[in-house]
């Protein structure tokens, strides 16, 4: 069974970067690129899960408007992790973030999520 556990959220200031993980077990070492996609989703309460970022697995990336240029997911395939580099943060880009991946068949795996906060 595939997990995805999220890591690296917390407090930042305006203008600071965290970095988030998301490390994959359960499947076999090195693979996580054999993901259809994997991407990061964010979601505040009260309001819908939104896309933040997602690569594909050819290597191909897209983002939200909101965090173009600030914001960098990338994977390292050895390690069986997903990443997700925030710079320049905003106060808007408090929420909690989820890892998603989804398989070659079309399911769904999420992790548990992870919060982070920007203050002024």
């Amino acid at each position: 069974q595939v997990q995805l556990v999220e890591s690296g959220g917390g407090l930042v200031q305006a203008g600071g970067s965290l970095r988030l993980s998301c490390a994959a077990s359960g499947i076999t070492s090195g693979f996580i690129f054999r993901f259809n996609s994997m991407g990061w989703y964010r979601q505040v309460p009260g309001k819908q899960r939104e896309l933040v970022a997602v690569i594909t697995r050819l290597g191909s990336t897209n983002y939200a408007d909101s965090v173009k240029g600030r914001f960098t997911i990338f994977r390292d395939n050895a390690a069986d992790t997903l990443y997700l580099q925030m710079n320049s943060m905003k106060p808007e880009d408090t929420s909690f973030y989820y890892c998603n991946a989804i398989t070659q068949t079309n399911v769904h795996y999420w992790g548990q999520g992870t919060q982070v906060t920007v203050s002024l």
